[in-house]
């Protein structure tokens, strides 16, 4: 095995938008993320919309709501 071709594993925080904290080792290091395993849907049960960069006002927008003719 090759020596020193390796990236570095660090130990590291994750730190979510909602607030929730935990320790992972990583290549990375720290971390923020918008989506942990407490605040997803599949996970907690709970249906959250999450609306990235207003996607939904620009598909509204864009196709708007059309009448039946």
């Amino acid at each position: 095995m090759k020596e020193k071709i390796h990236p570095e594993y660090k130990y590291g925080t994750v730190h979510c938008a909602c607030g929730n904290t935990f320790k992972v080792y990583s290549t990375i290091g720290d971390q923020r993320i918008d989506i942990c395993n407490v605040c997803h849907p599949f996970f907690s049960g709970k249906q959250k919309l999450v609306d990235t960069a207003g996607r939904i006002e620009k598909f509204e927008r864009k196709y708007g709501k059309r009448q039946a003719q």
